[in-house]
């Protein structure tokens, strides 16, 4: 209870819980007001307090997410806040899914269809293709490099 601050209008003004769960705040201007409530694991719905400038004491509450009208100020958490995500657990489509299981995919994929395509490659033009490559030689790394 001693971690959980209460916060007007943004943080003009913070007090904190007391040991029976009230807070109070003095000396607050007429008009209208935020309160924010801020507890390390827990959400809190803000609320509006409409100080009546005509009515010295008179207050009215509103939640601001459903602006519904309360009668007396009793704020309760909406959920506990998650710090953490949850790790997805393991799974084979997340692995393939993964650029480096898409390359490896690829690479295994024209390792066993090239051998295919040459078996069904003409003769004649894979003479030509072979007599291409004896022609050009190995490249040196001298004949890449520039200069």
């Amino acid at each position: 209870m001693s971690n959980v601050k209460v916060l007007l209008n943004g943080g003009q003004n913070i007090t904190f819980l007391r040991p029976d769960g009230y807070f109070s705040f003095h000396n607050i201007p007429a008009g209208t007001h935020l309160i924010e409530v801020s507890a390390i694991g827990y959400f809190f719905s803000p609320v509006r307090v409409d100080v009546s400038a005509r009515n010295p004491g008179k207050v009215q509450a509103a939640l601001t997410e459903n602006r519904k009208g309360l009668s007396e100020l009793v704020l309760e958490p909406l959920r506990e806040e998650q710090y953490y995500e949850i790790r997805e657990p393991f799974s084979i489509m997340s692995l393939l899914k993964s650029p480096m299981g898409l390359m490896v995919g690829f690479m295994l994929a024209v390792a066993f269809l090239m051998p295919k395509l040459v078996e069904n490659m003409d003769p004649e033009e894979m003479r030509r293709a072979q007599e291409e490559m004896r022609s050009q030689g190995v490249p040196s790394l001298s004949s890449l490099l520039p200069g």
